[in-house]
């Protein structure tokens, strides 16, 4: 007790020094004078340990750590890319063709020459999945998927998507090739669409074309004919316009047979 009486000593004498006297012996009366009164120390010093406890506790948990995010792998990348490769080339084509036949409508007349019923096109979608192969012809009103082989004439009257084996010829309101083998006539009322990594034996009749593979025959196209940079072409093109980027194969003749342009009245007068 001796050490809070001494300590109450000195905070008088350095209130005293702080402030005048009058104001001590007010304070001296308000204050409650609680030094003097027995402390029970064990107790005190249990409170103090019990908080310490608490601390070293709060110290001893552990701190939660954030799993560290795996990085996707390279691989899995690239599986990705590959999945969605050929998604990717036939919007990359269908933009292509569309940019060039925005002023083009499908020819009636050759739908009608073809034998397709446009108005009678139902939604249905026929699928020959890989690792099938049907030997005989194929006719449907809807739309034809193939992606294993058919040994036969093919026709429908909506879109022919082949990703497999087409021996015989095809019949349809729009025909796409990607990764493709064909040997056979390839007919359609709408665009041909020859991706990257096919290879058609064979005309191809259409209203417009995208060639993005190789050809092995002549290209009669009623409008535009857009022959890209991966492309080889042995034939002939009939077309009203032709685009041929750098680096595609051409061998053969270009005619744009079908343009409006009267090549003999712009020579008239000079020959004249």
């Amino acid at each position: 007790m001796g050490l809070f009486k001494d300590f109450k000593d000195d905070f008088s004498d350095a209130v005293d020094e702080l402030v005048p006297t009058d104001e001590v012996s007010e304070k001296e009366d308000v204050m409650v004078n609680t030094l003097d009164e027995d402390l029970d120390v064990d107790s005190e010093l249990n409170k103090l340990d019990g908080l310490l406890e608490q601390v070293a506790k709060k110290v001893d948990e552990p701190v939660a750590v954030k799993a560290p995010v795996t990085p996707v792998s390279d691989t899995v990348i690239t599986e990705k890319k590959e999945k969605t490769s050929n998604s990717n080339r036939i919007e990359d084509y269908s933009r292509m063709s569309d940019v060039q036949t925005d002023s083009y409508t499908k020819n009636v007349e050759t739908s009608k020459n073809l034998g397709i019923n446009e108005n009678a096109i139902s939604d249905e979608t026929a699928v020959i999945t890989l690792g099938m192969t049907i030997t005989g012809d194929l006719d449907s009103t809807g739309s034809i998927t193939i992606e294993g082989t058919v040994k036969g004439n093919v026709k429908c009257n909506g879109k022919l998507v082949v990703n497999g084996t087409i021996r015989g010829n095809s019949v349809s309101s729009e025909f796409f090739a990607d990764n493709a083998k064909v040997e056979g006539e390839v007919a359609t009322s709408g665009t041909a669409k020859v991706g990257a990594g096919s290879v058609i034996v064979g005309n191809i009749t259409a209203t417009s074309a995208v060639i993005a593979g190789a050809v092995k025959g002549d290209i009669d196209v009623q409008g535009p004919v857009v022959v890209d940079t991966s492309a080889v072409v042995m034939g002939n093109i009939k077309s009203r316009s032709v685009q041929i980027n750098n680096g595609a194969v051409i061998e053969g003749f270009c005619s744009q047979t079908y343009a409006d342009v009267d090549v003999e009245s712009v020579f008239k007068n000079v020959e004249a």
